[in-house]
């Protein structure tokens, strides 16, 4: 058995932010950190008080988080940036509604009080002597304190108070990862027993202390079970300040999924069910367990459970039953072939989630060149009237400005030169479709040309269903949004975003077949048109060739993994540091050098047409984890620890160019490197530089790492390898949140048989499978609510929960 937990989070808005820069502006972006681990950064909206982000992520946790915190900070391109304010939610605080919290929250002043990070190990004794009693307090070491100095370090002390008494441990210069190793005794005076309290602080030559965090043990704590091991340290107690509004506001998304997935067997008549839906004959499709789930699914979980689902019959090789099942009822209940596949329906969400599943890949070979070119290019392109800025040509050359119409032709010139790539590339792609895509839009062709086969339909119908989908829901969000979709590390700058804007828009009136256009608001498009009417033969020639594939499903083999262990998951360049630069300056030990990450290897090459590489094999890895700035005074510094065949360790620095490319390296390595054995608890944040470890000051190479790793926190993505367990997990809480409706509406009694038919228009044959598979569903349900109590007994039965592990 065991736990998962992750986070949903979505980074919405913000509103009434202060102006920080001299033009009554700011420029905002947020940091989002779990515990001391920053894990997500947005985009930096510029020239905003009232950003709009609309970024979501899902990260992967450790089970012991404590603290989701929001930072809202304005860029500066020179100089740091400023901090405008924060907001901290407690694992408390996210898990208090089910639901999780969707709100506006006000930003507060960030307190350096109460910026604590990190652990302390202590070891507590209470003694008797002649005296009385006496406590020793042994203060052992601390890690991945908060850095105070400019430094990027601490000077860190501890300070014991037990009583009206207080001792102090000696100052460890330079460093967040302090040995001390010091025993501080302290006498008990009359009186009530007393708690015992812990203070760290950051010593300063001139001017206060800054306060580091804390540690508290009650009097029944220090008699019953003195505190022995690892601790986290804590801000004093105070409530967070609420600036009434003064610094602004952010709307943030969050919600908590905890846990517990049981052993395979437990999941199997579950599975059973599931898989019996999609293939069983097609007349039993209204009154299959499946469809019970979909009537029991609300809009806002469809599109989990559907990645969930698509992902649990991937694992089976049953995906393509799974989506032709879905097809089929679809098919059934629309009357207007015109809205076919237009509403966010079960059968919708599946499709989409299917293609970025199976066909990310395939979407990055298609449209990654072109969208580089317009990110690297910046060109200005504009054809609404209202929006053009006939003014930027003067303010870039000395020829005066140009006219409207000068504009418009300009434009249309620079949107036609990306736009031919693009349907090129696609028109053209139709051998490195996946097959699994190629399979499903077959059976979507033949579904949609059964249920309408009149004469009026087959011209546009039989097409419109593919491209809705592959257009209009793959590639055209994919050009609107690039990084959501991995093909960028940075979100576009606005004239950037405004160009992608207007090419996504010309690509989904490709998609549409031209049925729209010259309709609407948009008559500014008008000079586009010729190119896209153009483009739509082409595009119908396309879908016929991409139907045209041999084989009606797949083989059912069962699957682990969405592609082959040597598919590369993540590419590109990074700094690689030479392993022992010898006299080279440290910025000069680092060098520029591709990358691939697959499931077997991390590979590197002096760039990606060179045919010498030099490769590590993932399964030598043990630890993935960021690099101090101070180790080699650079930024978004990560490490590979892997171990050779006679266990000694060997470390690889590679510096990425962003903190979200940092992230998402950590992630993409973490997850490859996940079913490893012997990975390593703990390893050093540092350097061995000058004959010490830049961070703990230690002089063995040797030594034992300072600080936790973090390879359970990752980042959710199209690349996450199959877990049917976890998956199946999904489903049975989201058919918990049903059950009251199904025993209230599938389990009456038989005399209410008129009544359900002529209140659904089902037949009594039909009911009487719907009450079957409910019955069925119900019988799993208690069996894996019986299972979980179980796993509870068991946990309860277990000794408590000591303190922090290494």
């Amino acid at each position: 058995m065991a736990k998962s937990s992750s986070l949903n989070v979505r980074v919405v808005e913000g509103r009434a932010l202060p102006a920080k820069d001299v033009s009554g502006s700011s420029d905002p972006y947020c940091l989002v950190k779990v515990d001391d681990e920053v894990v997500a950064r947005t985009a930096t909206v510029w020239r905003s008080l009232g950003p709009f982000w609309g970024e979501e992520y899902t990260v992967h946790l450790p089970l012991d988080f404590h603290q989701l915190a929001f930072y809202v900070l304005d860029e500066d391109t020179v100089g740091h940036d400023d901090i405008i304010g924060k907001i901290s939610l407690s694992r408390e605080a996210i898990t208090a509604d089910p639901r999780g919290i969707d709100s506006w929250i006000n930003l507060s002043r960030v307190d350096p009080d109460a910026e604590v990070q990190g652990e302390i190990c202590l070891s507590v004794q209470m003694l008797e002597d002649r005296r009385g009693r006496c406590l020793r307090c042994h203060v052992l070491q601390a890690r991945d304190l908060a850095p105070r100095d400019i430094s990027g370090t601490s000077d860190p002390f501890a300070r014991v108070f037990w009583g009206s008494q207080s001792l102090e441990t000696s100052t460890i210069k330079k460093t967040r990862f302090p040995h001390w190793d010091e025993v501080l005794e302290l006498q008990e005076m009359p009186g009530a027993p007393s708690p015992l309290r812990v203070e760290l602080w950051d010593w300063d030559m001139v001017g206060k202390n800054d306060f580091l965090g804390m540690v508290e043990f009650s009097p029944k704590t220090l008699q019953q079970k003195p505190p022995n091991g690892w601790f986290r340290l804590l801000p004093f107690p105070r409530a967070e300040e609420d600036s009434g509004g003064n610094l602004g506001a952010l709307r943030v998304k969050v919600r908590l999924i905890e846990d517990r997935v049981l052993p395979s067997q437990c999941y199997q008549p579950l599975m059973e069910l599931l898989m019996e839906s999609v293939q069983g004959p097609a007349e039993e499709d209204t009154a299959s367990p499946l469809a019970l789930l979909e009537e029991l699914t609300l809009g806002d979980c469809r599109q989990d459970l559907a990645t969930k689902l698509v992902k649990l019959f991937l694992g089976r090789g049953l995906a393509g039953r799974f989506l032709d099942y879905l097809t089929r009822r679809e098919v059934a209940r629309t009357m207007d072939p015109n809205t076919l596949f237009r509403s966010n329906s079960l059968a919708s969400k599946s499709m989409e989630q299917f293609m970025k599943l199976v066909g990310m890949p395939y979407l990055h070979e298609v449209l990654k060149p072109v969208i580089s070119r317009v990110f690297e290019e910046k060109k200005y392109m504009e054809l609404d009237p209202c929006k053009m800025d006939l003014g930027r040509t003067r303010r870039i050359s000395f020829k005066g400005a140009l006219s409207e119409e000068q504009m418009r032709e300009t434009s249309l010139g620079l949107l036609t030169g990306y736009l031919g790539p693009i349907v090129d590339a696609i028109v053209g792609s139709v051998g490195r479709c996946p097959p699994a895509m190629r399979l499903a839009f077959k059976q979507l062709h033949r579904r949609v040309e059964e249920r309408f086969p009149q004469a009026e339909h087959q011209q546009d119908v039989k097409y419109l269903a593919i491209s809705g989908f592959l257009f209009l829901r793959f590639f055209a969000p994919a050009i609107l949004t690039p990084k959501l979709f991995d093909l960028r590390d940075q979100h576009a700058d606005p004239q950037t975003s405004r160009s992608l804007l207007l090419l996504a828009k010309a690509v989904q009136s490709i998609g549409n077949l031209g049925q729209q256009l010259g309709q609407g608001k948009e008559l500014w498009m008008a000079p586009l048109h010729p190119f896209l009417l153009q483009s739509i033969s082409r595009v119908r020639d396309f879908l016929d060739r991409l139907v045209d594939v041999d084989g009606d499903e797949e083989a059912g083999v069962p699957a682990r993994a969405l592609f082959p262990p040597s598919a590369i998951v993540r590419e590109g360049y990074l700094l690689k540091r030479k392993e022992e630069p010898a006299g080279l300056a440290t910025r000069f030990a680092f060098k520029k050098r591709y990358v691939w990450l697959s499931g077997e290897t991390l590979s590197f090459s002096k760039s990606p047409e060179w045919q010498m590489r030099h490769s590590i094999p993932v399964s030598h890895i043990r630890a993935v984890e960021r690099v101090d700035e101070g180790a080699f005074q650079l930024p978004h510094v990560m490490q590979v620890v892997t171990q050779d065949g006679t266990g000694a360790l060997h470390t690889t620095y590679l510096q990425c160019k962003n903190v979200n490319e940092l992230n998402q390296w950590l992630s993409a390595l973490r997850k490859a490197s996940a079913p490893n054995p012997d990975k390593l608890a703990a390893c050093h944040p540092g350097a061995f530089r000058s004959a010490r470890w830049t961070c703990c000051l230690q002089a063995e190479r040797s030594a034992a790492g300072c600080s936790r790793t973090h390879s359970a926190v990752t980042l959710g993505d199209w690349s996450d390898p199959l877990d049917p367990d976890a998956e199946a997990q999904t489903v049975y809480r989201q058919l918990l949140l049903g059950r009251d409706q199904l025993r209230l509406k599938l389990l009456e009694d038989s005399n209410m048989d008129t009544t359900l038919e002529a209140d659904t228009g089902a037949c009594p044959e039909v009911l009487a499978r719907q009450r079957a598979a409910a019955a069925r569903l119900l019988e799993v349900l208690t069996d894996l609510d019986r299972a979980h109590e179980e796993f509870q007994q068991q946990e309860r039965g277990k000794a408590a929960l000591g303190p922090l592990g290494p």
